[in-house]
């Protein structure tokens, strides 16, 4: 029996199959949970993509989602300031984006301690919030960062009674969006964290 013609036929099917199956795998990653109304928008850590969150973030409060914007802080710097004659933390970058979108400077928070991973952020961001008897949490985070980011949150916040949402930054993604070589990183990056999450916290 000739093994070459199956073989050949395997390779086209997965030719033709691997570009659905990745987009869905690539769309998995993402997911929002809208909030009418929350206690408090939370911004989660992303030096590259603090200003598309810090934007999305000024959107929701200027629609009334919610009283007040926390930051969380990655404790990562960004290139030199001349104003501050420093490299301020990005965290200091997205207040500033909020201020100029709007937000008053009252109503931008920064949870305290340092948030090295997603899994950090939601144990600090979940103390803060029971500590201040929030009901409610309205997330903000790139698309593709949306399902570890709830899935983090909601274990931290289960059993206690506080509702989290979660809303993407930037534009929408199409189907394709994972097609270019920072799509391939991201995702590859991503959907290793994930499995790696639902390992160990799971």
């Amino acid at each position: 029996m000739d093994l070459k013609r199956p073989i050949v036929k395997i390779l086209l099917v997965g030719i033709v199959a691997w570009p659905v199956v990745a987009g869905v795998a690539a769309r998995s990653l993402i997911i929002t949970v809208p909030l009418e109304s929350a206690d408090a928008i939370v911004v989660m850590s992303g030096s590259s993509a603090y200003l598309e969150r810090t934007q999305k973030a000024a959107q929701l409060y200027h629609e009334g989602h919610a009283p007040m914007v926390l930051l969380t802080d990655d404790h990562r710097q960004g290139g030199w300031d001349n104003t501050r004659q420093r490299n301020p933390f990005f965290f200091e970058r997205a207040m500033d984006e909020l201020i100029k979108a709007g937000v008053p400077q009252e109503k931008i928070g920064v949870v305290p301690g340092f948030a090295e991973s997603t899994r950090d952020e939601s144990v600090i961001v979940g103390s803060y919030a029971q500590s201040k008897g929030f009901r409610s949490v309205l997330i903000i985070t790139s698309a593709y960062h949306s399902r570890r980011a709830l899935r983090c949150m909601r274990q931290v916040f289960a059993n206690t009674g506080t509702n989290v949402g979660i809303e993407t930054a930037g534009a929408a993604p199409s189907f394709f969006w994972w097609t270019g070589l920072e799509g391939w990183r991201t995702v590859g990056t991503e959907c290793v964290k994930s499995i790696y999450y639902w390992f160990k916290y799971d």
